[in-house]
């Protein structure tokens, strides 16, 4: 290699607070800025990257090996790649598997995404694990060649994730509807459902449809009109990227719905909206949680389960018991699942009006599958308020 071919080839991760991790260029040559995470799953790179929760953010692989089954057009979350940069530690020289399509170094360079290789993964997450989450920039090429105040200064005067409204960036521009039939269901739909895209996972609406719910996917800034447009029998909200303090319109929204008592489902960001929603507060956790091997519990059945997580806020809700929601038109209020790691939020269960969410995500493609019977608890809750509602139209019937 040329002494010009080396320089070309030159990354250097800058943390923050003034930590450095140089090695070599992967992906796209240049200059990207965002939020250093990591992720501790060991496969799911490629559903990974098009998550849209990780819009603005700069991946740490904890795994050392990535890319050796390349990436091919079935295995993509969303329309495209969302991280802002990508860090791993040995990637895979040559794809081997036979799914496979091509490259993933091919793939983030023709995407346009800046990464880094060979820097200790491992140490980068031990460190953001002990310090915290912070801005971070993964600069290379010609970049890589400024001082390490310039490129350190670049990183202090990038934005934060605190106060970042990015589910509207990530959303989509219409509408569009998933139908059963075409996920192997036979028959007519068994439910509608109005979901909002907030940087939603195509898995979501494939695991509703394969159980015969029609799935109507509504932009992240669609009205209560939009949302009743669709005739729905059950509301839906998605993960999404960005501090849940931006969201009221997504709050206010949800307001209106369960004040219509439609029965509703939300995910991760979602769930994060339901405690906003319902009066509690959201912070953002040190680290968050990332990864395909996060523990949790059901707190009604002592349940553990393995999830699949990614989210760097949380609600702020008390875990002793029921208690009256802040917005007292709710009624009671459960924390349902717990963070067996650190005791957070992990899902919240409405006792007087037909509504719950969880912190993690239980589509969970690339697994795991523990939380899929979400997707059943949720049928169950608009069956359960289809029959409460024809029981009032029929006593309505016999009063007149």
């Amino acid at each position: 290699m040329t002494n010009q071919a080396a320089k070309l080839n030159r990354a250097v991760l800058v943390l923050e607070d003034g930590r450095m991790f140089r090695g070599r260029s992967y992906g796209a040559v240049g200059t990207t800025l965002g939020e250093a995470v990591f992720a501790t799953g060991m496969t799911g790179y490629q559903e990974t990257l098009t998550d849209p929760s990780y819009a603005r953010q700069i991946v740490v692989q904890t795994a050392p090996h990535i890319g050796n089954t390349g990436v091919n057009d079935e295995d993509p979350e969303s329309r495209r790649i969302w991280v802002s940069g990508y860090v791993v530690r040995d990637p895979a020289r040559r794809p081997s598997n036979w799914r496979s399509e091509g490259s993933l170094d091919d793939e983030l360079a023709h995407q346009g995404v800046v990464g880094i290789q060979g820097v200790d993964t491992r140490a980068i997450t031990r460190h953001l694990r002990e310090h915290r989450t912070m801005r971070a920039g993964i600069f290379s090429g010609q970049a890589a060649e400024r001082s390490d105040k310039e490129l350190l200064d670049e990183v202090l005067a990038s934005a934060g994730m605190e106060g970042s409204r990015l589910a509207e960036e990530v959303s989509v521009d219409e509408a569009y509807v998933v139908e059963p039939s075409d996920h192997g269901w036979e028959g007519e739909p068994r439910f509608t459902i109005a979901a909002i895209d907030l940087g939603i996972k195509s898995m979501t609406p494939h695991r509703f449809a394969e159980r015969g719910v029609r799935v109507h996917v509504l932009p992240a800034g669609s009205t209560l009109e939009d949302v009743k447009a669709v005739n729905p029998d059950g509301f839906f909200m998605s993960n999404g990227p960005g501090d849940p303090a931006t969201a009221d319109v997504q709050v206010n929204l949800l307001r209106s719905v369960l004040d219509e008592q439609i029965p509703y489902f939300g995910i991760c960001f979602g769930n994060q909206i339901l405690g906003r929603a319902l009066g509690f507060g959201t912070y953002k956790l040190r680290y968050g949680h990332r990864g395909i091997n996060q523990p949790v519990m059901d707190r009604r059945t002592g349940k553990v389960e393995i999830t699949s997580q990614n989210h760097g806020f949380a609600v702020d809700a008390p875990l002793d018991g029921p208690t009256p929601a802040p917005e007292s038109r709710y009624g009671r209020v459960e924390v349902s699942h717990v963070s067996l790691n650190d005791q957070v939020v992990e899902g919240l269960a409405c006792l007087d009006i037909p509504a719950f969410s969880v912190q993690y995500h239980p589509e969970a493609a690339a697994g795991p599958h523990d939380a899929a019977y979400l997707f059943d608890r949720f049928i169950e809750l608009m069956e359960e308020q289809r029959q409460l509602d024809q029981q009032k139209t029929s006593q309505s019937e016999e009063a007149k």
